[in-house]
């Protein structure tokens, strides 16, 4: 059994509007990356059981890049997406509303090739980015 790692973050905006930005491509390309070197040119989501996502993330240079794809598990609108990755690692996300602050917290089976706390800083940092997006601070 892997182990897990949680990331989470607060965001002081509405739960519609979190939720949309988290799901909607046209989002997604402008916050799914953990650095101002990296970026996501291709997002496309089919958010329903059973649909799948693919999210191209790149190095702005082109010198590397990668599919970050699934398969959704579960959904329930405004609350919460769960989904398995093409390596059987699964992830869930909580949309928690705090009396009008969201709390999201996001849990992943880690892999085997990069350490615990690499896995926690990088999906940290696009958790982060993705706050940034959401509240208009996003670098772009």
């Amino acid at each position: 059994m892997r182990p897990q790692i949680t990331v989470e973050i607060v965001i002081e905006a509405p739960l519609n509007k979190v939720w949309e930005y988290w799901t909607k491509p046209e989002h997604i390309i402008k916050w799914n990356f953990a650095s101002a070197d990296w970026c996501c040119p291709k997002a496309t989501n089919d958010l329903k059981v059973g649909g799948k996502f693919n999210y191209r993330m790149e190095a702005c240079d082109g010198s590397e890049g990668f599919d970050f794809e699934g398969m959704y598990t579960e959904i329930q609108e405004n609350k919460f997406i769960e989904y398995i990755l093409g390596d059987e690692r699964k992830v869930k996300i909580e949309f928690i509303d705090q009396n009008g602050t969201i709390k999201v917290v996001e849990t992943f089976d880690a892999e085997n090739t990069n350490s615990l706390e690499l896995q926690r800083t990088g999906w940290q940092s696009i958790l982060d980015n993705f706050k940034k997006h959401v509240t208009g601070n996003a670098f772009q």
